[in-house]
């Protein structure tokens, strides 16, 4: 079975990270000061979006220039010219300090309305998910996690140096497992109160340490719905940068049926069977029940369970 990776939200990037030469200041300061440097700017979290025909995410120098002196600057990569490609961070309020001449120039949009807008195009839209995730690490680790002392970015925004005791560090990511446990001809869905009205999604938790993959799989299915799983068999990855997750997705069979839900951490689960999830991705369901967007990696599970059924736990 083909696992279309590319075709999950923020999976596409195709800048060469470079990551080499990040300690190479005079490369990564004659990339930042070409006339063909390219630069993403975030008013806080929420990038920015020069409006026109469509939604442009990169703005030249002189036009980043006009936003002052951001707090944080990440080098992200190289693009297929060779044009450095590099991530502002500034403080949130941005776009209503720079005045309302400004403010009809850009549009501040939220990453996850991006995605699920399909604002821009794929690749960018996994540039724009990197992008939000180191600066989010930078906003949130200004201190040393060893002595406690202000840390500053070294190495084009990649790492963390503390100069009173000179430890270093580096963006975490945190692995999250998200599975779809199979029956035959139905599937575990659940969903969580925070939901839209009507939609259920697959399971998912964190992965906790000295934990593996499948382990953590069997775990939070069993603690969230009470349900035993067997095999576990991977699908794909998606970088999730709310703020920096990588979802492992994951097919498992379960193992016993009778379904106890752990109301604390959702709202309902129950089985469904492979027609409903066709119905639910179609938008076609008898209930008005949904499925997750084709942004989400969760949609891609069920996609491929509907489309292929039992077959997709042979990987």
């Amino acid at each position: 079975m083909i696992v279309p990776s590319a075709s999950i939200g923020f999976n596409l990037n195709l800048l060469d990270r470079r990551s080499e030469q990040r300690d190479d200041d005079a490369f990564i300061a004659s990339l930042h000061d070409a006339p063909t440097a390219r630069f993403l700017v975030f008013d806080g979290d929420i990038p920015l979006l020069k409006r026109g025909d469509t939604h442009e995410a990169w703005f030249s120098a002189s036009e980043a220039a006009a936003f002052g002196e951001p707090l944080q600057r990440v080098f992200l990569g190289q693009d297929s010219d060779g044009s450095g490609r590099f991530a502002l961070g500034f403080a949130s309020g941005l776009a209503q300090h720079e005045g309302q001449s400004q403010e009809k120039l850009h549009d501040r949009i939220d990453l996850r309305s991006i995605a699920l807008q399909g604002l821009v195009a794929q690749e960018m839209l996994g540039v724009l998910g990197q992008s939000k995730s180191m600066l989010d690490w930078h906003r949130r680790h200004r201190f040393c996690a060893n002595c406690g002392s202000p840390s500053r970015a070294t190495a084009a925004g990649w790492q963390r140096l503390c100069d009173a005791c000179g430890t270093r560090h580096f963006p975490r990511v945190d692995p999250v497992v998200i599975m779809l446990t199979i029956d035959g001809e139905r599937c575990l869905l659940g969903r969580q109160r925070q939901f839209a009205p009507g939609m259920y999604s697959a399971l998912a938790g964190f992965v906790e340490p000295g934990e593996t993959v499948e382990d953590a799989v069997r775990r939070e299915v069993h603690e969230e719905a009470h349900v035993a799983c067997a095999e576990v068999v991977y699908f794909a990855s998606q970088p999730w940068p709310f703020p920096s997750s990588l979802m492992i997705g994951c097919f498992a069979r379960a193992s016993s049926r009778e379904i106890v839900v752990d109301t604390n951490e959702l709202e309902d689960a129950r089985w469904f069977t492979r027609a409903e999830v066709t119905a639910m991705l179609e938008g076609t369901h008898a209930d008005n029940l949904s499925a997750p967007k084709p942004f989400a990696i969760a949609h891609h599970l069920l996609r491929a369970y509907a489309e292929h059924g039992e077959a997709v736990l042979r990987g």
